[in-house]
């Protein structure tokens, strides 16, 4: 069997794509209860969970935006958390072109200082227009299209002057870029980082060293947690639903005992800081998020399937107790 690569889609365009889907997401505005407008240089901005509640529905469009309309996502019924059975499913045949080079939400954006800073995390399909993050170095995509959208985790839109900066980095005009808003504390917000249950397990498997042109196919599956108004408890729960309750299942060309070992190393319960809710981890460390070990942020378990043997090897479990503890918290 032949290797498959990020670069076998190459024609694809993530951002011509999740245009389509903005453009359905505008349409429906009012019944997603989410508000568009426009900036002051023009650029088209979409409030999915700040001034406007948004909602579920939006949240799942939000999710494909993010992997430039290259993964489906779906809310369903799931019996790994038998008391929050309600899960976003996500699914990609291109999955390191839509997790990686577009859903990972790896462009640290930030604009001025002190109590009228600006500072959010970018995820969507302009991150590979712009190229800017080292991550770019590794994978063979770069994207060209008329139209760019961003989405930012935050509960307020982007100050013009960083809009012209990012527009800049795009090689587009202000006017046409998107930029859809929502924080973590949102339905919509919440819904868009729960359905990264994908993203974090290829991230992790680029961490690990396993070659990013031998996966073909992924899908994941993690409980909707609730919502809560602070940010901090609301970013551990998003965290904990993959942490500690996300499935994902990877197919993988190459030796078969190479995908054992991936099974082995690439569940959450690898790290030394698992056992804990998040938001307790989280302050541990006083708030530091990068003093966490990297290696926790992946699903509680894994199924990778070797294609030229047709075996399948399976790591970790989840955990519908410490789902508990996160989500009653």
């Amino acid at each position: 069997m032949n290797e498959l690569a990020a670069t076998d889609v190459p024609s694809v365009s993530v951002n011509a794509r999740a245009a389509d889907l903005v453009r359905k997401l505008t349409a429906k505005a009012p019944e997603l209860r989410i508000g568009v407008a426009k900036g002051e240089l023009g650029e088209t901005l979409i409030d999915a969970g700040s001034k406007h509640i948004g909602s579920i529905s939006a949240g799942l469009v939000l999710a494909e935006i993010c992997m430039g309309g290259l993964g489906d996502v779906l809310l369903c019924p799931n019996a790994d958390t038998p008391r929050w059975p309600w899960s976003v499913m996500v699914r990609s045949s291109n999955p390191v072109i839509a997790c990686l080079a577009s859903q990972y939400a790896g462009w640290n954006l930030s604009h001025g200082g002190g109590k009228g800073a600006f500072f959010a995390l970018g995820s969507g399909p302009a991150r590979a227009l712009s190229r800017k993050e080292a991550l770019f170095r590794e994978l063979d995509y770069a994207d060209a299209a008329a139209e760019a959208t961003l989405v930012l985790e935050s509960d307020q839109p982007p100050p013009a002057a960083l809009v012209e900066q990012i527009a800049r980095d795009c090689r587009l005009a202000p006017s046409k870029m998107t930029f859809i808003y929502a924080p973590t504390c949102s339905l919509a917000g919440g819904c868009q980082v729960v359905a990264r249950v994908l993203e974090v397990a290829l991230h992790k498997l680029h961490g690990l060293k396993f070659p990013l042109a031998r996966v073909v196919e992924g899908m994941g599956v993690a409980p909707l947690s609730p919502p809560h108004p602070d940010f901090v408890t609301a970013m551990g729960r998003t965290n904990d639903a993959i942490i500690y309750a996300g499935r994902v299942h990877v197919f993988v060309t190459g030796p078969a005992a190479e995908a054992k070992t991936l099974a082995e190393h690439l569940p959450s319960r690898t790290s030394r800081d698992y056992g804990r809710p998040f938001a307790e981890i989280f302050r541990r460390y006083d708030g530091d998020f990068y003093a966490v070990d990297p290696m926790l942020f992946s699903p509680a378990e894994v199924t990778i399937t070797a294609l030229e043997t047709g075996e399948s090897f399976r790591g970790g479990r989840v955990d519908p107790t410490l789902i508990e503890a996160s989500f009653n918290a």
